[in-house]
């Protein structure tokens, strides 16, 4: 009995302690960002008077929409083999597994020295947006595969076998039955995988670039927000300017979390 109230004390610390730190985060970019935003911020062009975040905010829907239309197709439909078709004895299955794995668990500094020798220096794409959005569309890839996988999985196998016994084919089963389930879980990880490209920096340093101009073309430079922040920050002239970044960074990560909670509940409740 004691120790179950130990245990139980060490749980509400350790909560307490995760969720002093959050506050804290937020709370010290809040205080220092929040007075820097100020509409100058968000004007079309860039100078040295007015380090504008706006083409930093237009690159990274640029980079985020490339990557998903490329990432999302591919991602989805590997899981679906994988899980619905694949026979997961097999050794050519078990690889395919084995390397998503190890490339969610490679650091993106790895991807952009990746990208910047491939596809910038080997290619000729130079620092480019597509140059950029390849990069990170390998980055996610394993993201979106992984939580595609772990979606169906979770799709309860008597809601198959209900359906082949109504006569319904394997891919009807699939697109009426086992989508509409697994829908939740799928777009949790490509919201994930929004919110990874959202903050990435490391690898988009090495293969976009870092030009303060709105990209025209895809073999255009710019500079997503987590990379106009580093920037700021690390030239020290503009600290401010990069905290007011990182403000508007947390609140669309803030409200991408929510976005994915209220989008997985609604297909939820649409499914029962």
């Amino acid at each position: 009995m004691k120790s179950h109230h130990i245990i139980r004390g060490a749980v509400y610390l350790a909560a307490t302690i995760t969720f002093g730190v959050l506050l804290f985060i937020i709370g010290f970019i809040l205080i220092n960002g929040v007075p820097a935003l100020t509409l100058d911020q968000f004007s079309w062009n860039y100078t040295t008077e007015n380090v504008s975040m706006m083409p930093a905010i237009i690159t990274t829907l640029y980079t985020v929409g490339g990557s998903l239309g490329i990432a999302t197709p591919i991602g989805v439909f590997t899981g679906f083999y994988l899980v619905e078709y694949a026979d997961r004895g097999n050794p050519v299955v078990k690889a395919i597994s084995m390397a998503t794995d190890m490339l969610a668990a490679v650091p993106s500094i790895v991807y952009g020295l990746f990208g910047f020798l491939f596809f910038v220096t080997f290619l000729g794409l130079s620092f480019s947006l597509i140059s950029g959005i390849l990069t990170v569309t390998i980055m996610i890839l394993p993201l979106i595969i992984r939580a595609t996988e772990e979606a169906l999985i979770g799709v309860p196998r008597n809601l198959r076998e209900a359906s082949f016994g109504l006569g319904a084919g394997k891919l009807r089963t699939i697109f009426t039955v086992v989508l509409p389930v697994a829908m939740p879980g799928i777009l949790s990880g490509v919201i994930l995988a929004i919110g990874r490209v959202i903050g990435e920096s490391a690898a988009l340093i090495y293969t976009l670039g870092s030009s303060t101009n709105i990209p025209t073309s895809l073999t255009s430079s710019g500079r997503t927000m987590a990379v106009h922040m580093y920037i700021l920050s690390s030239e020290g002239l503009h600290v401010q300017e990069a905290y007011a970044t990182a403000v508007l960074l947390l609140i669309i990560v803030l409200i991408l979390n929510g976005l994915s909670t209220l989008v997985s509940k609604k297909l939820s409740a649409g499914g029962k």
